[in-house]
């Protein structure tokens, strides 16, 4: 058994960081700069943050910001390395991580 971490980054669909989409900005910097082992997007078809405000996919809005969570595994030490530079993209506290057990080789 190996451990890793996972991470969960949870943000809506059009975020921007530094006016580029924040989506795109968060999957360069996993798979160019880092090269974890592996990430999913999951698009929500509704959801909700701190501020209450319902985001959801229904023909009455014309503009759904559906909510995208960001999942990914990697060894401790590499997502050490990752979490700064995704925690200064995404506002406090939209990044959840823990320590798992994967049969996966290292």
């Amino acid at each position: 058994m190996t451990t890793i971490t996972i991470v969960r980054i949870y943000i809506q669909e059009g975020d921007k960081y530094h006016s580029h989409n924040l989506l795109k900005e968060i999957f360069h910097t996993l798979h160019n700069e880092h090269k974890v082992r592996g990430v999913t997007v999951f698009r929500g078809i509704a959801g909700f943050g701190s501020k209450g405000e319902v985001h959801a996919d229904d023909l009455l809005r014309i503009t759904a910001r559906l909510p995208l969570v960001i999942e990914f595994f990697d060894e401790p030490e590499r997502v050490s390395a990752v979490l700064p530079g995704i925690e200064a993209m995404v506002p406090p506290g939209h990044v959840v991580y823990w320590n798992a057990q994967c049969s996966c080789a290292p």
